[in-house]
């Protein structure tokens, strides 16, 4: 890379190395600018483009612990282990809650090696060493390997931002959005995916915004939002179950696809 180029870079965005626990570090990419970002910024940080991408957006509240168990159990038996049989690039929210922190206990548990990249708004984080300066801020999991901070003060100011990284790192290989429960923030992320003509796969029996989504794919009544997700044809319902067969073939097979 040129000097000249190097410097541009830096306008928007910087990038470092943070340490989340006594072992385990991770790469830091924070932006000013996202309409600035391209596939290059990303790269820098060591995450390589044109690979299968997972995103994963939704939540786990509300939940009895039999459900909340087998969403668990999705984590560690199906999407974790598929993502790192393709070496595929997870994306999702990053923070230390809900699916970001199944997410990332599930890659600690199978050791992982496949990259999981957490979108977050700066202004609502809290980086190590740092004091946390209200209520809504969050701490990144620690388990991820990469994060993207990029402007923001409110939660959902990142959703454009984490489905145009995935598009970005897939550079036309296959990708999948996996929805499971969710509430507000789940609905403007699902739109954005759709937005980039990604699939949603949408886990029936999660709970919340997943489970209105499938009623309406099913021919129910329903909000809005949800009627305007079934109209992009995008939407694909799929049963939480015990074992999830269905759901790993679902995603393998979109994976899969040569482009």
């Amino acid at each position: 890379m040129s000097p000249e180029m190097k410097k541009e870079l830096e306008k928007h965005v910087q990038a470092t190395i943070i340490k989340l626990s006594e072992c385990k570090s991770s790469q830091v990419l924070e932006i000013n600018d996202w309409q600035q970002v391209v596939a290059a910024d990303i790269e820098s940080i060591g995450i390589q483009k044109k690979r299968p991408v997972i995103v994963v957006i939704g939540g786990a509240s509300q939940l009895s612990d039999d459900i909340f168990q087998q969403i668990r159990g999705l984590f560690v038996e199906v999407l974790a282990p598929i993502a790192e049989r393709l070496q595929a690039v997870v994306v999702d929210g990053g923070t230390d809650a809900g699916v970001m922190r199944l997410m990332g206990q599930a890659r600690t548990q199978i050791s992982g090696t496949f990259p999981l990249v957490g979108v977050l708004p700066r202004g609502l984080m809290t980086l190590p060493g740092e004091p946390s300066q209200s209520e809504q801020h969050a701490s990144l999991e620690p388990n991820h390997t990469h994060f993207l901070l990029v402007p923001g003060d409110n939660w959902g100011d990142e959703s454009l931002a984490l489905a145009q990284t995935a598009t970005m790192v897939s550079a036309g290989a296959p990708s999948i959005a996996v929805m499971l429960n969710g509430g507000a923030i789940t609905w403007k992320d699902a739109l954005n995916n759709a937005g980039e003509d990604r699939l949603l796969l949408v886990i029936e029996g999660s709970g919340r915004a997943a489970d209105e989504l499938s009623a309406v794919a099913k021919g129910e009544s329903g909000s809005e939002l949800a009627t305007t997700l079934i109209k992009t044809c995008l939407v694909k319902v799929v049963e939480l179950t015990t074992k999830n067969d269905l759901i790993r073939q679902q995603i393998e097979a979109i994976l899969s696809c040569e482009q």
